[in-house]
């Protein structure tokens, strides 16, 4: 008989999520934001900034001016909020496809993201000395090229963490696994930001693994993994920020696990009022993680709505520029399938290259 069952049985209920905010815009109990008024507002910026750009694109691509795009909407704080602990200028984000508050964090253009979204092949290029990689369709397979740049970093002595996000959904996938295994081996300074949004595609959680905490997965990796609100900023930045030091200590890899909401389709050709209780999105769109940042703003006299209205059409200025620069660049050429893909190409490829005369 075991010595300790209690040790080896899953629970039957979630463990509740590490929190600091309150949506009503207090501070729980004895709890402390590692973030600056200041910094909550720059901060709050970005992720109104992305937002706004969703939207943007929503429009677009119900014009037929844009393509199938995935959507952020109701995770702006799972992805920003992490990032924020990140040095841009040292460390790295590994990225999926649906996490671009941390890519303009790290130095990204909203004019690269309106080309990406516009199917030309510049969006995909990451400006000079920006320390990022380009989107990941593939579920998962991002996950051990994070870990290999973070180990890389680590053997060479640089200062360096590497942060990557996937969803629930990749989670389920063998690279995930792997990724982790050998992270926890060689104590590769990365940090694993797990989006539980509830959903790979049409397929809930609940049916994609049997256990209830998606963070506890971590411990048989050798590593720590934390349940945060996904919705949260400061709770998000604050464990992230230990996670980093962490990292840069030589202590290892730590996964995040975001409990957060999509509130969006999957993709803008996926229809989730099929799946999707309507109470239960009711329910998380009461936890908007923008206005929870605005409601603590509020409290402390740093937000109004004259300054709402002035960010607004700032914000919807922007994008429409980013929009407006990104039309100017002139149709891909064909010749671009083959460019910015190896800095050698192999012999294969070159002789493709030839036979079409590019």
């Amino acid at each position: 008989m075991l010595a300790n069952k209690s040790t080896y049985l899953p629970r039957d209920k979630p463990v509740e999520p590490i929190r600091v905010l309150n949506q009503d815009g207090t501070l729980v109990a004895g709890a402390k934001p590692d973030l600056s008024d200041d910094e909550a507002l720059a901060a709050l910026r970005l992720m109104m900034l992305a937002r706004a750009f969703d939207n943007k694109c929503f429009s677009l691509q119900r014009q037929g001016r844009l393509g199938t795009f995935a959507p952020l909407g109701g995770q702006e704080a799972s992805v920003l909020g992490p990032a924020l602990a990140l040095e841009p200028s040292k460390d790295w984000v590994v990225v999926q496809y649906r996490e671009m508050p941390a890519q303009l964090y790290q130095g990204m253009t909203l004019e690269r993201l309106a080309l990406y979204r516009r199917g030309h092949p510049m969006g995909l290029q990451v400006p000079e000395g920006v320390n990022l990689t380009v989107h990941q369709v593939s579920l998962g397979a991002q996950l051990p090229h994070a870990v290999g740049l973070a180990w890389g970093a680590k053997l060479q002595d640089k200062d360096t963490v590497v942060m990557t996000y996937f969803g629930d959904g990749a989670s389920s996938e063998g690279d995930f696994h792997e990724a982790c295994n050998l992270a926890g081996v060689v104590k590769a300074p990365v940090i694993f930001v797990l989006q539980n949004n509830g959903w790979a595609i049409s397929t809930p959680r609940e049916i994609q693994s049997a256990t209830t905490d998606l963070a506890s997965r971590a411990p048989g990796y050798g590593f720590p993994g934390f349940a945060v609100d996904g919705n949260d900023l400061f709770a998000l930045h604050g464990v992230a920020r230990e996670a980093v030091a962490r990292a840069r200590a030589g202590e290892g890899p730590t996964l995040i696990e975001t409990r957060t909401f999509r509130m969006s389709p999957h993709t803008t050709v996926d229809d989730p009022s099929r799946y999707v209780d309507p109470k239960e999105l009711e329910k998380w769109r009461k936890r908007d993680p923008i206005e929870r940042v605005q409601n603590y703003l509020r409290r402390k006299k740093k937000w109004s709505k004259k300054t709402a209205d002035q960010w607004d059409e700032e914000i919807t200025a922007e994008v429409e520029a980013a929009f407006v620069a990104s039309e100017s660049h002139g149709a891909p050429r064909p010749e671009e399938v083959f460019e910015h893909v190896y800095a050698d190409p192999p012999p294969l490829l070159q002789r493709q290259r030839a036979a079409r005369g590019l």
